[in-house]
This record gives structure tokens, C-alpha cells and sequence, in this order.
């Protein structure tokens, strides 16, 4: 199966480079020329457009960071949508929106092509080792001739159903997420604040109730000081916005997810929208004229687990 592969930034590289390191014929593109001149080195090929890739490849894959820039690289005058034909495969692995996912799935089945949404979520760490879980929406037939290759990028498959199932799932995932972001720059910043060591305070959390995959990667890298999680403050923004108008559009009587919304707003008009997201700890370290750090924490996650195949994860009916 010949692969194409569009967006090398900070997901989207370490997907791709799964799928290099372990054999696959790949073609990727992006608008940065040294990203792709970087994975033509590790032995992929490179396309000049959106519309060249697609028609070199039986399954094309996207990464971006927008839903506009996914539509742009589809449906642009270079993209790759006019293009399609039946058998081939569109797998859009961004972080997009449930009416998004809907309109442009209508438009590739229009040309008897297939659509799959994909995002993965377990962090960057987890995406360069290929042990990343991912969540799949769309047609079972799609799911199936996409599998081998899902189980090469991740470790843990899901299924999620239909089209935009995925893609609500991930949101939701996301503002667990940073609804625990939140509460730990609360908790690590209070007890910095009554004078508790933070190394100490770091393995009370971790061995507790109070533990989560959150603070054994994001508590780390705030406690060493860089609070580089290779995500920013506004892609948390669009996320937890996604997933705060899913729950107002079903009349869920919602309080914490508008409060994590202005958080983050807040967050990117006080320290810069590209601003690493596990500094809103800022939010309550400088009223204090205080920095929460520890000793010994890495500046930035490694995934430890060894690269294994992955496998579809059924759930219990």
C-alpha cells in the first residue's frame, strides 16, 4: 500500500516516521521544506502539492493543526479531493470538529472514495514510539483496509463507530485532560505556596487516588521548569472548545467545561497563544511571586515502553 502523508509537525512527524521506520512506501508533504527534506532522508518520498500526493498513493493521510487547514489541503485548488477515486482512502488523524468530519466525508464517499477520522491521543512521547492510542470512526470496511497501518502509527486501536464518533471522543478526552492540567497547577502551586517539597509532593500524588497519566507527564516537565509537552496553549483552547459546544449543543447543564474555556482564553492573552500549555501554572505562580519546580524531573516526556505492534481494542458489550 502506498501511503501519503500531509502535516510533519509535532504529531503528524512522529506518525509519519513510525510508518518509515517500519517499511511502509511513503510520500509526504508539508509547507515547511526542511521538515520535508528531513523525512525524504529517512527514505520517504515528497510531493509538490495536495493534489500530486493523492494521485501517487492508495491511502492518504492527514495531521494538521486546524479544521480549515485540513479543508484547505482537500479542497484547495491543488488538493488532493478532485482527485480521488474509488478504493482509495482519506484518513484524517487532526483534532477537527464532528460537523467537519460529516461534510467531508459526504464529499469523498461522493467520489466513491472511502473517509476515516483518526486522532490519537497519549501524547507526543507516545506518537514517535508508534505506542500512541488511537480512536477510528467511520465505515467497518474502511477500518479494516486501514488496520495494518493503525497498528504500525499506535499501540491501542479503537473503534469508535461512525463518522464523528471519534472526533467527539477525542475532545471529550482532551478536556479531561486539561480539566486535570488545571487542577494540578492548583494543587502543585498550593503546596509550593505552605512550603511542602515538591518531590515529595509529586510521588504523594503519584501513588495516590489522586494520580493520572496527566501528572506523570505533564506534573514532570512543570516541576523541571521547561513545561515543554509539545502542545500549546491554543490548540487546548480549540479543544476544550470543541468539547464545551458538543455539550451545550445536547442542553448539558455544564460548569466546569466554560470555567476550563475562560481559563485557557485567559491563558493565551496573558502569556501568547503558542505558549507551552502546562505553563497556566503561571496563572497561579506569579500572583504569588513564586516558580513550582522540583529536582531530577526530565525537561521533556521519553516513552519508555518498548515499540510493539498494536491491536484493536474491543469493548465489553
Amino acid at each position: 500500500m502506498k501511503i501519503g502523508f500531509i502535516g510533519l509537525g509535532n504529531v503528524g512527524g512522529k506518525l509519519a516516521g513510525s510508518l518509515i521506520r517500519n517499511g511502509h512506501d511513503v510520500t509526504v508533504r508539508d509547507l515547511d521544506a526542511a521538515l520535508v527534506a528531513e523525512y525524504v532522508s529517512r527514505g520517504a518520498a515528497s510531493a509538490a502539492s495536495p493534489k500530486e500526493l493523492g494521485e501517487a498513493v492508495d491511502l492518504i493521510i492527514t495531521c494538521l493543526p486546524s479544521p480549515a487547514a485540513s479543508a484547505a489541503v482537500a479542497e484547495g485548488a491543488d488538493g488532493f479531493l478532485q482527485i480521488m477515486r474509488p478504493g482509495q482512502v482519506w484518513l484524517e488523524m487532526s483534532t477537527t470538529d464532528y460537523s467537519e468530519v460529516i461534510r467531508l466525508g459526504a464529499l469523498v464517499e461522493a467520489r466513491g472514495a472511502m473517509f476515516m477520522e483518526c486522532p490519537v491521543s497519549g501524547g507526543c512521547h507516545r506518537a514517535d514510539t508508534g505506542n500512541i492510542a488511537i480512536f477510528a470512526g467511520g465505515p467497518r470496511a474502511a477500518f479494516e483496509f486501514v488496520l495494518p497501518v493503525l497498528t504500525t502509527m499506535g499501540r491501542r486501536i479503537l473503534h469508535t463507530g461512525d463518522l464523528g464518533t471519534a472526533s467527539q471522543l477525542k475532545v471529550m478526552t482532551n478536556y479531561l485532560c486539561t480539566v486535570h492540567l488545571v487542577a494540578l497547577a492548583e494543587a502543585l502551586t498550593t503546596c509550593k505556596a505552605i512550603g511542602l517539597d515538591m518531590n515529595t509532593t509529586y510521588e504523594a500524588i503519584r501513588i495516590s487516588s489522586g494520580n493520572s497519566f496527566v501528572h506523570e507527564t505533564e506534573s514532570q516537565v512543570i516541576l523541571n521548569g521547561s513545561r515543554d509537552i509539545n502542545f500549546t496553549m491554543d490548540l487546548v483552547s480549540k479543544d476544550v472548545g470543541l468539547f464545551d459546544k458538543i455539550a451545550q449543543a445536547a442542553h448539558v447543564p455544564v460548569e466546569l467545561s466554560p470555567l476550563i474555556v475562560k481559563i485557557f482564553k485567559e491563558g493565551e492573552e496573558a502569556y501568547g497563544p503558542r505558549e507551552f500549555s502546562p505553563n497556566i501554572i503561571r496563572r497561579y505562580e506569579e500572583p504569588l511571586g513564586i516558580k513550582v519546580l522540583g529536582t531530577g524531573f526530565p525537561a521533556d516526556m521519553v516513552d519508555d515502553e518498548p515499540e510493539e505492534p498494536g491491536y484493536e481494542v474491543v469493548p465489553k458489550r
